[in-house]
This record gives structure tokens, sequence and C-alpha cells, in this order.
């Protein structure tokens, strides 16, 4: 799922095409024929997607919108190269499904996996590690016609003009940003960008993370991943892991990271949670609890 971007109005955007579980048989009957008698149950709706669980080891991941098909696209591109070298599971696409007289994007076939996300499911102490060790799998160089996204991995002062208008709309609202989190906010918008451009997933918040039994499985919904500043995924650290050891951990076991650099990924952290704190606050209190809790573990490593 796909958290809010700027140019998009807060609270969940309403779909523009009707997706349901008819639907997706349709499209396999032309395109997939030997998947369309598995059972289809819808699973999940973001910003961006319907999910359908297809049979017990696929899914149908559907754009709801049309700005949505230019980040599945991304993900049919990159993700099945990218996949093999990353520690975590990933949903790379397995079919790829193309536009037709029903429905007008391309649409993929992945696989299911297992799991619950990790802001319903948080990672246990011992998991920032593991964490550390998918970053490191990410965070290399990229090819030069790998996508750059305007809104993930950009200098942080690009995001400045819309983390202010968040800042000041929650202010409204009564639910101002603690000053510790301002503070952090202004620390990071003064630190060099002092690192190569990288892989980067682009948005890995709680949602888009499945945890089986305390341990981190899989990263999902990879429309925004891009090349750019790492430090936008290291954000992730604040708000994945609960424990103050498992970041300690997850941080001391990526020493190639620059100090300029963990000063950005607390203040992409910061970012995150005005967006996720704005959002929330229209019609989704999951993503006001993430905020609330990335805040909380900001200030508390401060």
């Amino acid at each position: 799922m796909s958290a809010p971007r700027a140019d998009l109005p807060t609270g969940t955007p309403t779909a523009e095409w009707a997706i349901d579980a008819d639907l997706a048989r349709r499209l396999l009957r032309r395109q997939h024929p030997d998947l369309s008698e598995y059972p289809i149950r819808p699973a999940a709706s973001g910003w961006d997607n319907a999910i359908f669980r297809l049979g017990e080891d696929l899914a149908l991941r559907l754009p709801r919108r049309k700005v949505a098909v230019r980040l599945i696209r991304n993900e049919q591109r990159w993700l099945p190269g990218l996949a093999p070298r990353l520690p975590l599971r990933v949903p790379a696409p397995v079919r790829i499904g193309a536009p037709d007289a029903d429905f007008p994007w391309p649409w993929s076939v992945i696989p299911w996996i297992g799991g619950e996300t990790a802001d319903l499911s948080p990672p246990d102490a011992d998991q920032g590690a593991a964490l550390a060790r998918f970053f490191e799998a990410l965070h290399r160089p990229a090819p030069p016609r790998a996508p750059c996204n305007p809104y993930r991995g950009v200098p942080l002062a690009r995001r400045a003009q819309m983390f202010e208008a968040r800042a000041a709309g929650l202010a409204a609202r009564r639910r101002p940003l603690d000053p510790r989190i301002l503070a952090i906010w202004v620390d990071a918008l003064a630190a060099p960008d002092d690192a190569a451009s990288t892989w980067i997933q682009g948005d890995p918040h709680p949602r888009n993370v499945l945890v089986q039994d305390g341990r981190l499985v899989a990263v999902i919904d990879w429309g925004d991943i891009a090349q750019g500043d790492q430090a936008s995924d290291l954000a992730a650290i604040w708000m994945l892991l609960p424990s103050p050891r498992a970041r300690q951990e997850a941080m001391a076991a990526l020493p190639a990271v620059t100090p300029a650099t963990w000063r950005r990924a607390r203040g992409w952290a910061v970012l995150y949670v005005a967006l996720l704190m704005d959002a929330g606050l229209v019609d989704d209190p999951r993503m006001t609890r993430i905020a609330e809790r990335t805040a909380e573990r900001l200030i508390e490593d401060t």
C-alpha cells in the first residue's frame, strides 16, 4: 500500500475502475486460462491496487487508479531481476496481464506471501539485523535506465514545502508535531547529500512489510521502486522496529552508511510521520497509529 503523495488529496482515493472477482476471472480466462478456475477471493485494497488471492499460492494485483499504471509497470519491469538477490521475499510477478476490453490497464499475477503486516504484528527485537541485511542487499547501484521517483529518494529540501503544509494542517487540527520531531526535521535538512544513488524500495512503511512469528518475511508493494537516496528507505528502521535494541543493531549492521545519511533517514521518518498522520486523521486510524509510534521511537532515540 503506497503512502500519500504530495500531489494527492489526503484520505483514501476513490477507485477509478470497478474491480471484483468476476472481472478477475474473465481476465484470467482470456489471458491465462490455466489459472482461471482457481478460487478467487478479495484479499486487500490499498491506495493504488486491488489484491485478490488466487488459489493457495498466487494472487492478482490490479490497479484501481490510472496513476498506479506506472507503478505496476515498474514492478513488472524491475522486480524479477532484483528478487533473487534479496534476503526477504518480494512479490515479483510470475505472469503479466495486458489491458483488454474489460480492463484498461496492465495487471499482474504474483506469489501469495503469508504473514501479517508489521503494524499489526511487529517484528521481534532480534530482527534489526535482518532488516539491515535486506537494505544492504537492495541498496546497490541501479542501472541508468532505472526509474526515478519525484517523491521518494529525492533531496529532502524538495519535500520541505509539502512537509510544512502538512505540519501546519496538523497544528490547525490540534494535532501539532512535537517540537522534538520538528528539530529532527530541521537537522535532517541541514545534513549534506553525501551518498551515491542506489536502488530504493521507495515505500517501506509497516503496511508494506510482512511478519510471521515475529520474523520479517517479505516486503511488498514495490510500485515506488526507484534510484535515489537510500536514506528514504532507512527511515523504516523507526517505522518498523519497536525495540531500541533492534534499531541499534540495524544501524550497527550497516557500517557503510554515513552519519549524514542517518540524519537524512531520521528526516525521512519525520516526513512519514506527517504524511501518515495527515492521511490517518481523514479515514485510516491505522496510519495514525503508525505515525504516532514512529514519532515515539524517533524521540526515544534522540
